[in-house]
């Protein structure tokens, strides 16, 4: 009893409010949550709700798991003066894909604001574990209301859904903590922010070797996704003296707020991470114009100019709307793409994407296969019933890479098609479409595309049709129907082989953009699994017809126009080094 009467005390003289634990009834259950209120703390301040993980408490969550000898998240609330909630869930646990607890922490948001007078546009929300996961699922639910959020050691396969606004997100998380689901879970967020996918890194973050800070951004309406990692950090949350999880918290939060002063500006296209792909001689690479567009507008007054750069060049200024802007690039490698919007009281915003220009004389086009239940950037696919653009994720059906797990495997992961309905051409999956977010210009020349594919579970095993399509109309330029060897037996753990190295060999006789097709067998749900795929240019050619009356296969390996080797010269047309050949 003295101890709690001297700890009150000290919490008034320090300048805080003794904490409070209250009640709330939401959906006809009594509900109960921990707060924090710094004394003297005005009117139109900030509210900061952070849910306890699975089998936790809001006292444990506030008194332990935010407390160090140094310094405590009381104190950081008084001296910023926002009120922070600490919620207790039902049965020390939450509904991580319903509404019940986004009931729950609505209703807490309205108390705060009648009891303080919280200003509404300065809410954040975050979580430890399961309660990170309840933070993901709110993302979705709540970005009208929530400005910013936080996750602390609780990845998630949610994904943003249509329609949503950019979102400022922070992942704390240890290395030794499940860390191979983080980045995966990050990734539809820095996606769908239209940040860059290259991460600014800061090591050694706040003068401590165990931490490290990634970030994405700013992207759409400045927003950034910030990944703070921990190394060798287990399953708790970081009380170091440098890095303080509930500092750390506040500084990121304090940044947002869905009441901006400033123009908001978006960059619509081109996507973010779209790559554009030229194989052509040296110095011959030849790229699209890319039209960079762009939606601006500020609440309170009007968008005077949005600029676009191409890193620091300029590259338009537009007064009006549309707003758009085009990059006639030749220079290889990445390239970030910037709007930056000025309203008429000189307050600016920034959007920023980033888009690579490549002029590969060889590419795999399966060394994206990293991340299973993912669509790789690049990759459309379509099972007869549902088409997938890359980059998407958070997939457990339908067609996405698997990642295999058994003891002996051919490869550690593939891409998995299906074929629902068995007519054919209706299940595939096709590298350089424009949803895919890449384009593959071939120039004139002759190219081999080697594979290795299986099927997934079609004991009796089922044809794979490898195609070479010209992008404009879908006409095929080559083909080779393979049949698989392997069947994996329809789980990832099962062992099996490494499938035989394939080669479909062709000829290109006219520039211009194409797409790799690779089609599942026209039966009801015939599949295949694509573990390695790579395009190689063995040389370039001019698009005329050579005429010989004495075309010898001494002088080289010898294709028809569908790209298979042949033994037997007749009358016709042949490409031989990467040259169409008419023999008379």
């Amino acid at each position: 009893m003295k101890k709690t009467i001297i700890l009150s005390l000290l919490l008034m003289i320090g300048g805080l409010l003794p904490i409070a634990a209250d009640n709330i009834t939401v959906n006809g259950t009594s509900r109960s949550y921990n707060v924090i209120v710094p004394k003297n703390l005005g009117e139109n301040r900030p509210l900061l709700i952070f849910c306890h993980g699975y089998n936790q408490d809001a006292g444990w969550m506030q008194n332990n798991e935010f407390k160090n000898d140094n310094v405590s998240m009381e104190a950081v609330c008084d001296t910023a003066k926002f009120v922070c909630v600490f919620p207790n869930g039902i049965d020390r646990a939450w509904d991580t894909g319903g509404d019940r607890d986004i009931n729950f922490i609505k209703a807490i948001i309205e108390k705060m604001v009648t009891q303080h007078k919280i200003d509404r546009d300065r809410i954040y929300l975050g979580g430890f574990s399961m309660g990170g996961m309840l933070t993901y699922n709110a993302i979705n639910k709540m970005s009208d209301i929530i400005a910013a959020f936080v996750s602390c050691s609780g990845p998630s396969v949610i994904t943003p859904k249509a329609g949503l606004r950019p979102i400022p997100l922070l992942h704390i998380q240890g290395t030794a903590d499940n860390w191979s689901g983080v980045q995966p879970a990050l990734n539809p967020w820095i996606k769908h922010n239209g940040c860059s996918t290259t991460d600014k890194v800061i090591n050694n973050y706040n003068g401590f070797s165990g931490a490290k800070l990634h970030i994405w951004g700013p992207g759409n309406d400045g927003v950034e996704v910030r990944l703070l990692e921990l190394k060798d950090k287990g399953h708790w949350i970081c009380k170091e003296p440098q890095v303080y999880t509930g500092k750390e918290i506040w500084n990121f939060c304090k940044k947002y707020s869905l009441n901006k002063t400033s123009p908001s500006v978006n960059i619509t296209a081109p996507k973010t991470g779209t790559r554009y792909i030229s194989f052509a001689p040296a110095g011959e690479a030849a790229f699209p114009d890319i039209i960079i567009t762009a939606t601006a507008d500020d609440k309170n007054g009007n968008v005077e100019k949005v600029e676009f750069y191409d890193g620091t060049t300029l590259l338009a200024t537009c007064t009006a709307k549309p707003y758009q802007a085009t990059l006639t690039a030749t220079t290889t490698g990445k390239h970030t793409l910037k709007a930056v919007a000025t309203d008429n009281d000189g307050e600016t915003s920034t959007a920023t994407i980033e888009v690579t220009l490549q002029a590969p004389t060889s590419l795999s086009l399966s060394s994206a296969f990293t991340e299973g239940g993912a669509l790789p950037a690049g990759w459309t696919t379509y099972d007869s019933s549902e088409r997938r653009s890359g980059y998407s994720s958070g997939y457990s059906q339908g067609c996405r890479v698997l990642q295999f797990t058994g003891s002996s495997r051919g490869f550690n992961y593939g891409l998995y098609i299906r074929n629902k309905n068995g007519n054919a051409h209706q299940g595939w999956a096709k590298f350089g479409l424009s949803d895919g977010g890449t384009t593959l210009s071939l120039a004139s020349g002759h190219y081999t595309l080697k594979y290795k594919i299986c099927n997934w579970n079609m004991a009796n095993f089922g044809s794979v049709e490898l195609n070479i399509e010209k992008h404009a109309n879908g006409e095929s330029v080559a083909k080779q129907t393979y049949m698989p060897t392997i069947n994996i037996g329809n789980v990832a753990s099962n062992n099996f082989g490494n499938p035989d190295q394939q080669s479909l060999e062709f000829d290109v006789t006219e520039q211009g953009d194409y797409v790799i097709a690779i089609y599942s067998a026209a039966s009801e749900w015939s599949d295949c699994i694509v573990g390695q795929l790579s395009l190689t240019a063995n040389s370039y050619s001019s698009t005329g017809i050579k005429v010989i009356d004495n075309l010898r296969l001494e002088t080289g390996d010898v294709y028809d126009l569908q790209g298979r080797k042949v033994s037997v010269l007749q009358k016709g047309i042949y490409i031989q080094n990467g040259k169409k050949i008419l023999k008379k």
